[in-house]
């Protein structure tokens, strides 16, 4: 096929081509003509003229900032990965070639909006104020991350696939019924060096956004997240990162039409943004929330990405997929296309990228000294935080684990 072209059925028992699968799954550049795009993988920014509106108070200040996100944000996910390769992490979960999904849609959320991440967001983490070094307990096995979901906004990780979306909708179903939804905001500022978002006067809603991929599109608590959500009218952004692959099943194994337009069937609308375009991410998600703050939500968007390392550091990706295919995709990168546009639309100098850089290399020289002087939880740390509240049976069971541990340790002296 010479152009991707868009099936819409007009009769209940007509199916797509093979062709046409294929066509709107991946189109013939970067997810087909329904892809939102502000900025292109040259550094070109192009017009779009729905989600222009929701960019257009974006500064050269702004996008430094967004820059910096994104470089210190792959830095902290490649020493994560080194750590890993060097036995000081069980497993690490790349998020390499995804970080402009993340930091984009990270960014546009306000101060009191709630997030509930998989076990890919590092990059959200990092937008919600949550230090790298916060995650690494989690992938070493000595905790479930050290970060207060409650202040950061923040929810721990769910390694259930698709869990989270049912927790989401749970959430934003209580926002509905507490009266939390009504106004919007607008506006992005900076923070301390960091792009935020600046709510405009008056009452602002609330609203959730949940991050899950591909892959979980196939799991039965993301339709059953879709079915409340849209019931309730909850304020709700579903935000899956199609990353091309759910382990080793390509996305068209999972769906005979985009998925974005899988948000049809459940009633509430959807989109497809180029996952790579941390300006569009940003756009289309705030575009979403404010949705969602007034009472229109939930809403679907589809991020078209791609995952540019194995699917945890336990999968070997060469096994399915070929090498040509991620050549391809290192032209989207995520980071260059912005480096690209600052320099040659905003005159921004060596010195600026080399400051970020030698930022970034403190940032993963921290983490790996922090991993390395974690302390070694004893066995007893298994009866911690069993409940919220203190618990006889557990205690009395942490006193004879100990006396037991002890006895043995006797007898090896």
């Amino acid at each position: 096929m010479d152009e991707p072209q868009a099936w819409i059925p007009t009769d209940p028992r007509s199916r797509p081509s093979h062709d046409q699968v294929v066509a709107g799954l991946k189109g013939v550049d970067e997810g087909g003509p329904e892809l939102v795009q502000l900025l292109t993988p040259e550094g070109e920014r192009v017009p779009d003229e729905r989600f222009d509106r929701y960019a257009a108070d974006i500064t050269a200040e702004d996008l430094r900032s967004l820059y910096r996100d994104l470089v210190l944000v792959r830095r902290a996910d490649r020493e994560g990965n080194s750590l890993q390769r060097q036995g000081e992490l069980g497993l690490w979960v790349p998020l390499l070639g995804q970080e402009a999904a993340q930091v984009g849609s990270g960014r546009a959320l306000a101060p009191e909006d709630m997030c509930f991440p998989s076990y890919r967001e590092h990059g959200v983490a990092w937008c919600r104020g949550v230090d790298p070094t916060e995650l690494l307990g989690i992938f070493r096995g000595t905790d479930h991350g050290t970060w207060d979901p409650v202040a950061t906004r923040f929810h721990p990780y769910t390694i259930v696939i698709g869990n989270q979306c049912l927790n989401a909708a749970g959430y934003a179903m209580g926002q509905r019924f507490e009266s939390k939804v009504g106004g919007s905001v607008a506006g992005v500022g900076t923070a301390d060096g960091v792009a935020g978002v600046g709510t405009a006067d008056g009452d602002t809603g609330e609203a959730t956004i949940c991050y899950f991929g591909d892959g979980a599109t196939s799991q039965g608590d993301v339709h059953e997240g879709f079915v409340w959500a849209a019931a309730y009218d909850a304020p709700l952004v579903f935000f899956c990162q199609n990353n091309q692959w759910a382990i080793s099943v390509p996305a068209e194994r999972q769906t005979r039409v985009p998925l974005y337009q899988r948000a049809r069937g459940y009633g509430f609308p959807g989109v497809r943004v180029d996952g790579n375009d941390v300006l569009a991410c940003l756009a289309v998600t705030r575009w979403a929330l404010d949705e969602c703050r007034t009472g229109n939500g939930p809403v679907l968007i589809e991020a078209f990405t791609y995952r540019m390392d194995s699917h945890t550091t336990s999968d070997d990706a060469t096994r399915y997929r070929l090498a040509d295919e991620v050549e391809l995709w290192k032209l989207k990168d995520p980071i260059e296309r912005v480096r690209v546009h600052l320099a040659r639309r905003h005159g921004v100098g060596a010195d600026f990228f080399d400051a970020v850089d030698a930022e970034a290399d403190a940032l993963g020289e921290r983490m790996r000294a922090f991993c390395r002087a974690m302390p070694q939880p004893g066995p007893e740390r298994m009866f911690s935080q069993v409940y919220a509240e203190p618990s006889p049976t557990v205690e009395r069971q942490r006193e004879e684990f100990l006396a037991y541990h002890a006895s043995f340790a006797d007898q090896e002296d």
